[in-house]
């Protein structure tokens, strides 16, 4: 008898113990930034990752368009970052995206392609922890020489190179 009531109250704590984890929500936001080196607003062979890339996500409520969260963060050697948002934002709108290139040859912004959307709620059908962010890119003021080859390549309509 006194093994069962003890067997109970381990299994009584672990269950509270589990519950009370679920509240404390924490996921991370994954995500990487790359220099897009052809001016094509997509990834190529030629595009280069960046270190030192400043990206922030940002969470407003949906019906007031309010802040409700935001952090920041820096991309590592491979140009990527990880973003720990505490918290469940299910009423809200969260969008990560690039504040600062430290690369002086690649920071012009692609207007458009500034932010990706990400959903920081557990409450979504989603049980991995870890949310994916598409792709962020800055552009290069000049696109690189063998650009041309790398869409021919690829079979697209030849574009004019400045």
């Amino acid at each position: 008898m006194a093994k069962a009531v003890l067997l109970l109250s381990a299994l009584c704590i672990l269950a509270f113990a589990n519950f009370a984890q679920c509240h404390d929500h924490v996921l991370n936001v994954e995500g990487s930034v790359y220099c897009d080196t052809c001016r094509v607003q997509f990834e190529t062979r030629l595009s280069e990752y960046i270190e030192g890339a400043t990206v922030r996500l940002v969470c407003r409520d949906i019906e007031t368009e309010k802040e409700t969260y935001t952090v920041e963060g820096v991309t590592d050697k491979n140009g990527k970052y990880t973003l720990k948002v505490e918290g469940d934002h299910e009423n809200s709108l969260c969008d990560v995206g690039i504040v600062k290139s430290p690369r002086e040859d690649c920071k012009d912004p692609a207007i458009g392609f500034e932010n990706s959307r990400v959903v920081c709620s557990g409450n979504v059908g989603m049980h991995n922890p870890t949310r994916f962010a598409n792709p962020l890119f800055f552009m290069k003021s000049e696109s690189l020489p063998g650009c041309k080859d790398v869409l021919d390549e690829l079979g697209l309509f030849p574009l004019d190179f400045n």
